[in-house]
């Protein structure tokens, strides 16, 4: 029941994220998508990939505050509490498949690999692909910022 609330969050803030208008907030849901991810993997018995998860989840998330303060426009409309309300019901409604079906742990392949240990063992693309991630948004940033400098002078 743990693995099935924790999905449900992480659909929930992972639609947040997409859908809200401000940057700010989007960005905070974000933060509860990457805390979500970290969690269904230490519950799996992934320890390491969720501490690396969540190492990498703080690292895009501070590039993505920075730059959401920094490089979005300020808008004096704000965003609705109906539309966060369809927003956290459309999420609900989409975890409702990890309620209601169950996936069985056991593979017909024959492998004796539990998931923790697949996911530590597996897991060397994934985290350099999100440290790539980081890296390319951040240099992004960096060239906004250094074109709006230059452009002002």
């Amino acid at each position: 029941m743990i693995l099935e609330i924790l999905s449900i969050g992480l659909i929930v803030s992972a639609c947040l994220a997409l859908f809200l208008d401000e940057a700010v907030y989007s960005v905070a849901a974000l933060a509860g998508t990457f805390l979500f991810t970290a969690l269904i993997y230490a519950v799996d018995g992934a320890i390491f990939v969720a501490i690396f998860q969540f190492a990498v989840g703080v690292g895009t998330l501070t590039i993505l505050f920075l730059s959401g303060e920094l490089l979005s426009e300020k808008t004096v409309k704000k965003t609705s509490p109906n539309k966060a309300l369809a927003l956290i019901g459309v999420g609900v409604v989409l975890s409702l498949p990890a309620l209601f079906l169950a996936i069985s742990g056991s593979t017909s392949a024959g492998v004796n690999i539990t998931f923790g240990n697949g996911l530590w063992n597996l897991n060397g693309m994934d985290v350099i692909l999100q440290g790539l991630v980081i890296l390319t948004v951040a240099l992004g940033i960096v060239i906004v910022l250094y074109e709006k400098k230059s452009g002002a002078k």
